[in-house]
């Protein structure tokens, strides 16, 4: 099995577009530390020839044209002018950068849609997704618990994560860290091997944990280094926790949060713009690796 990281960065990528926060200003004065990251998503194969897609970020054309093994020319056949190693995509939430990406797969062509009945109703629910011909693009819905093949040898299972509802559906007071269908954990499998991939986390009940012993690799919500991050930043008010995240550090926090658990490998995705672990040799992203953790980086494979 074989992930493919396509971004690795939080909603808005890094650098944002307008942001002059510290960690941002690094790659604008063009410090090598820094690398120019895509909104989260990856790419999943149990033969390197079809790919299942989770999460369709906002900059998904540019990963696509950044990753030659998702190139058309990867598995077209003479007479096929439509074709895509992208054989399914997966949605784990409604957030914007995890599916504003769908508009860019609209040029007819197939490929089944999967995510929870409450997450695929809202896209339906929304106009703007119609440009997803239902008679090229099927929406499947998944049911939490249950166990399917996305692609032949492949096998996915959705389980509910403590998060929240997406920011543009927030409305009074907002329930932060409940589980149901609006996020999302995958696990994955294929030749004997498992992996995880949680973008969305707000934070680590026991229930999770015992679902994650014994995983060959685990690619877990990395927004925050500290919960008041953005605050410290000086570009906004919430929280990691208030966003649906949990911080890395902190009580609570994921970086000792699956201590004496089993795990292959550890590694953070979904990374703020504002957190310092995206400066290669930080005092931050030296504690991370020094607790077995990996910072991810757009165009990384963790072959299993």
């Amino acid at each position: 099995m074989r992930l493919f990281v396509l971004g690795s960065a939080a909603g808005g990528g890094y650098p944002q577009w307008n942001c002059l926060c510290d960690v941002c200003r690094l790659y604008w004065a063009g410090d090598g530390r820094v690398n120019a990251r895509g909104q989260s998503s990856i790419a999943a194969s149990a033969d390197g020839r079809n790919w299942l897609l989770l999460n369709a970020s906002p900059d998904l054309r540019g990963q696509i044209l950044a990753a030659p093994r998702l190139a058309p020319a990867a598995k077209a056949e003479a007479d096929d002018r439509r074709a895509t190693p992208i054989g399914a995509v997966l949605v784990t939430n409604g957030d914007v950068d995890h599916i504003a990406g769908l508009l860019t797969l609209r040029e007819k062509q197939r490929f089944p849609l999967y995510g929870t009945a409450g997450v695929l109703a809202m896209i339906a629910d929304n106009p703007v997704f119609s440009v997803l011909d239902p008679g090229f693009v099927e929406q499947r819905p998944v049911t939490v618990g249950t166990r399917f093949e996305p692609l032949p040898g492949l096998e996915a299972e959705i389980f509910s994560v403590p998060g929240k509802v997406p920011l543009f559906m927030e409305t009074g007071e907002v329930a932060i860290g409940e589980e149901g269908e609006m996020t999302v954990g995958v696990r994955l499998s294929a030749h004997g091997r498992t992996a995880f991939y949680i973008p969305g986390c707000a934070h680590v009940p026991e229930t999770l944990k015992a679902r994650l012993d014994g995983a060959d690799a685990l690619l877990f919500d990395g927004t925050v280094f500290v919960d008041d991050e953005m605050k410290r930043a000086g570009v906004g008010e919430k929280t990691g926790r208030r966003m649906g995240h949990i911080p890395i550090t902190g009580e609570g926090g994921s970086l000792t949060a699956f201590d004496g658990l089993t795990i292959g490998q550890k590694a953070y995705i979904h990374i703020n713009n504002t957190n310092p672990i995206l400066i290669a040799g930080s005092p931050e992203r030296r504690a991370v690796e020094a607790a077995g953790w990996t910072v991810t980086n757009d165009g990384m494979e963790i072959a299993l």
